[in-house]
């Protein structure tokens, strides 16, 4: 029974919950911007030069004779860009709100050696009289 709860408890840390929730939340992002690239941008920007090789999408951009399609290596390729902008944009602006929150007031100090001495001398004085 030990092994089941010790799972138990790994499995329903926070860390493991947000980082699941990142993982799909981030899955779904990528089928996004994989729509936007394929059904968006390569047809409205890349149409006249993809109809300039006689291609009617990026997936029919092949090397001659073999089997690499670079096409679909440059739409992978925009998608990364695209994600990795958004990313950049996200953290950035985590980070400015994160600046912007006061800080929180420093824990009063402790007492130096020197006054924790004096109340011990203090105590013990008291505890005689």
């Amino acid at each position: 029974m030990g092994f089941l709860k010790e799972f138990k408890e790994f499995a329903i840390k926070g860390n493991v919950i947000d980082l699941a929730i990142g993982v799909v939340i981030g899955s779904a992002f990528g089928k996004i911007v994989s729509s936007l690239v394929d059904d968006i941008i390569t047809p409205a920007i890349l149409s006249p030069a993809l109809k300039a090789i006689n291609a009617e999408n990026l997936s029919q951009l092949t090397v001659p004779g073999t089997a690499i399609k670079y096409g679909n290596f440059l739409s992978t390729t925009l998608s990364f860009i695209i994600i990795a902008f958004v990313l950049f944009l996200v953290i950035k602006a985590i980070n400015k709100m994160k600046k912007n929150e006061p800080e929180a007031p420093a824990a009063p100090a402790g007492p130096t050696p020197t006054e924790q001495l004096l109340e011990e001398i203090r105590d013990e004085l008291r505890k005689k009289a």
